[in-house]
């Protein structure tokens, strides 16, 4: 695939998935800074719900004194200041901060499906949940985070305006075992907080709740899916890519090593 034609550079489809991404896992604060949106969240560390993300390519006006602005207001939250860059981050933005000492630190894939073509079991294994109190628990305990997370991360997933649905596998011995947030937005839906606890891996729980979660977007009228993952996750892209599914496009983080 030339340049030209490489997903990467279709900026509507970049547009389409990013404002769906933005509904899906909503941050607490959003301002505009011209078309940089500000996205915070004083009481979870979510890099998606605590960064800058640039939306407009030719946006890199005042850059050193936008990005001094936004230092102050992430203070104010107790956050460091993180940019994502996605296809629509201005060239510029990026040359700025590598001069200026910034490093991306992290890079995710977003990867889509297309559920009208995908093989799916004939009947839901789980049925979706709207128990938020209950999900938090067990997405807690699965990815070991602290908690004391619970009440801004209900707070998140009450903030979720389309239609979601929990998917939650457990053990009534051993708790929690999977979990899943799909969330569908029109025609399509969005995976999101999609995890396995390490002591259920390579059990098939991943591949049970996951075309749970699917199917029950299609029946609800989703025709794609989408979801973002680390690009270093090769577990997980193996999974995704059985499903069908197949990068759209990526972003990075950066954050600025020392100020001195």
């Amino acid at each position: 695939m030339n340049e030209a034609s490489s997903p990467q550079n279709d900026l509507p489809l970049v547009r389409r998935l990013e404002a769906v991404g933005f509904r899906a896992w909503p941050a607490a604060s959003v301002v505009y800074d011209g078309s940089w949106q500000v996205r915070l969240t004083g009481g979870h560390p979510s890099k998606r719900l605590n960064c800058i993300v640039p939306l407009d390519p030719s946006d890199h006006r005042d850059m050193a004194t936008r990005l001094e602005k936004a230092r102050k207001r992430f203070e104010d939250y107790g956050r460091p200041l993180v940019v994502r860059e996605t296809p629509l981050a201005p060239p510029k933005l990026i040359d700025h901060l590598n001069a200026a000492g910034w490093r991306a630190f992290e890079t995710v894939d977003v990867l889509t499906v297309n559920l009208t073509e995908l093989e799916l079991p004939d009947t839901l294994d789980h049925l979706p949940s709207h128990d938020i109190g209950r999900f938090c628990d067990a997405s807690l305990a699965i990815d070991g985070e602290d908690a004391a997370l619970k009440p801004a991360l209900a707070e998140i997933l009450s903030s979720i305006k389309p239609t979601s649905g929990f998917f939650i596998k457990e053990n009534p011995q051993e708790g929690a075992a999977a979990v899943a947030l799909c969330v569908q937005d029109n025609d399509l839906a969005g995976i999101i907080s999609f995890a396995v606890a390490k002591a259920h891996r390579r059990e098939g729980l991943g591949t049970e709740i996951l075309s749970s979660a699917l199917r029950w977007a299609r029946i609800s009228g989703a025709r794609s899916a989408w979801l973002q993952v680390v690009s270093t996750n090769e577990p997980a892209l193996a999974l995704y890519r059985r499903f069908g599914f197949r990068k759209a496009y990526e972003y990075r983080y950066w954050r600025q090593e020392s100020r001195a």
